[in-house]
């Protein structure tokens, strides 16, 4: 990694030891004001949704109910599935060492971080491995300093300018401004530099930046292709993220990372309703002072049948989607659609125990001696697998080893449409055990970049999944969901000050 300036590092040092053990609400917002809402309602108990919920129990304080919509299992696309005596990840897996809303709530929540077992990476072009790490460190670089010269240190550096800029975000949310949109967040993030980035494909960017098109072709795309099962044409923004997400230092929670969705429901003192909630509109009611009072009529479908109930805030933290959710506004003016334009992506994630055939791979290594773990893959018509992993289980025992390919293991593979019987007998030498999950797991990223969903629907109705345009992860719906939890708190009390400021430093110096 590259070297970070004094003044980064004292800026991320204070954010993390400073500010963020607090666990208090943040030091811009309001002491208990006059007047609190009285019921919320968060639809969706994914990362976003309980996350949401944990940050609107903070700004709104102890004296609300929060009550959180799920038809299925809390966690959303952070699941596990059971394959023998241990269980897997099957959806998000992991977590950049800067996502400092991830870190404090495992931290808050007293779950520790599982235990980290090395791994070897290799890239696969459909017919041979094109590089494959070694255990020497200097080896490696070598490697790569012959084939593609400074192309991996500046991709590296690259990075680390974009996030930088993207850990702006958190002084300001520490100080309690939000932002109405995402064009807003991300401009107060890094300026126009990532609206740009929203506009050109990774490819562009990077050529741009004066990276080489075999470096792009044979190191970045098969980042991308693991991380959003996509190529070098998405996003830029999106692209860096991705390429984050190839750092050093990733980790995930022991026990599965929907262990922290649960643990913020609980902390959050929310009611879990098993239901999924089919509609929202607007009630007038009168009031005890006798004017008329607006609510959000909450329509839901359980096991014992419909129900209904009225709300002062709702936040909806489920992708607003075709082929994600059936939520209709009726009567809303402007209309609200219940399904955005742009369409989610398919990635099915296979798990299979099983023994590797490792001549699929094309090498002449034997298998008692192929030790690699993440086999990712280049955008070539050969490949019909995005990748290729070795799995650890959610709990490392003690003990644990991971073993080579001559052993029979668990392997994720990650493929844009389900596994032939064909395809898995050419790849696995045997196999007794096949469990398949297709996910809808992020948008297809297409730029030019359309403009992204609101989060404001209406008056005191948000959107917490319009951040996952500009892009996925478990970080962003954090942030998305710290955003929304602030916009709610400053537009129900209207402290309108603190929404769509930017020019952090000048403000703190006129309120300090």
């Amino acid at each position: 990694m590259p070297t970070m300036s004094l003044q980064t590092l004292s800026l991320r040092a204070l954010l993390f030891l400073g500010l963020w053990h607090t666990g208090r609400r943040s030091l811009a917002s309001a002491p208990e004001l006059q007047h609190q809402p009285k019921k919320i309602a968060v639809v969706g108990a994914g990362i976003g949704g309980t996350a949401a919920a944990y940050f609107l129990r903070q700004e709104f304080g102890a004296g609300v109910k929060i009550d959180v919509f799920e038809p299925g299992t809390v966690g959303g696309r952070l699941a596990t599935v059971k394959i023998g005596d241990y269980e897997y990840e099957t959806g998000g897996a992991v977590i950049h060492p800067l996502n400092l809303h991830m870190k404090h709530f495992i931290e808050r929540l007293g779950i520790p971080p599982r235990k980290d077992i090395p791994s070897k990476m290799a890239i696969f072009d459909g017919k041979e491995l094109v590089f494959e790490e070694s255990n020497w460190f200097i080896i490696n670089m070598l490697r790569l300093l012959w084939r593609y010269g400074f192309n991996f240190l500046r991709m590296q550096m690259w990075v680390e300018s974009v996030l930088d800029k993207f850990m702006r975000i958190y002084q300001y949310q520490q100080y309690g401004y939000a932002f109405s949109s995402v064009e807003r967040l991300l401009h107060a993030m890094g300026g126009d530099n990532f609206l740009t980035l929203m506009n050109q494909t990774l490819e562009e960017a990077m050529m741009g930046e004066g990276f080489s098109q075999v470096f792009i072709n044979d190191v970045v795309a098969p980042i991308t292709r693991v991380n959003y099962g996509q190529s070098v044409r998405i996003n830029g923004f999106v692209g860096a993220t991705s390429l984050a997400g190839a750092d050093s230092g990733l980790w995930a929670v022991d026990g599965g990372n929907k262990k922290v969705c649960a643990g913020l429901l609980y902390n959050s003192k929310s009611e879990l309703i098993p239901a999924r909630v089919t509609s929202v509109s607007v009630k007038v009611r009168p009031s005890k002072t006798g004017n008329t009072a607006s609510f959000y009529e909450v329509n839901y479908l359980g096991e014992s049948g419909s129900g209904h109930a009225l709300y002062d805030i709702v936040v909806i933290a489920t992708p607003l989607h075709q082929g994600k959710s059936e939520i209709t506004f009726p009567g809303f003016s402007p209309p609200i659609p219940s399904h955005y334009p742009g369409r989610y992506h398919q990635t099915v994630t296979t798990l299979i125990h099983g023994k590797l055939n490792v001549s699929y791979l094309g090498t002449t290594e034997p298998a008692s001696e192929f030790s690699v773990s993440e086999v990712l893959t280049t955008d070539s018509k050969g490949c019909v697998i995005n990748s290729l992993s070795a799995l650890n289980p959610v709990h490392i025992p003690d003990g644990y080893k991971q073993r080579s390919a001559s052993h029979t293991k668990v392997w994720k593979v990650f493929s844009p449409k389900p596994l032939t019987q064909e395809q898995l007998e050419t790849m696995f030498l045997s196999y007794d055990t096949v469990s398949e999950t297709p996910w809808l797991a992020y948008p297809a990223y297409r730029p030019p970049h359309r403009k992204t969903p609101p989060f404001i629907l209406h008056n005191r109705l948000y959107y917490l999944n319009a951040i996952e345009w500009a892009a996925s992860a478990m970080e962003m719906s954090a942030i998305s969901a710290r955003n929304v939890a602030l916009l709610a708190h400053h537009r129900w009390h209207q402290q309108a000050g603190k929404i769509d400021q930017e020019d952090l430093h000048m403000r703190l110096r006129g309120e300090l």
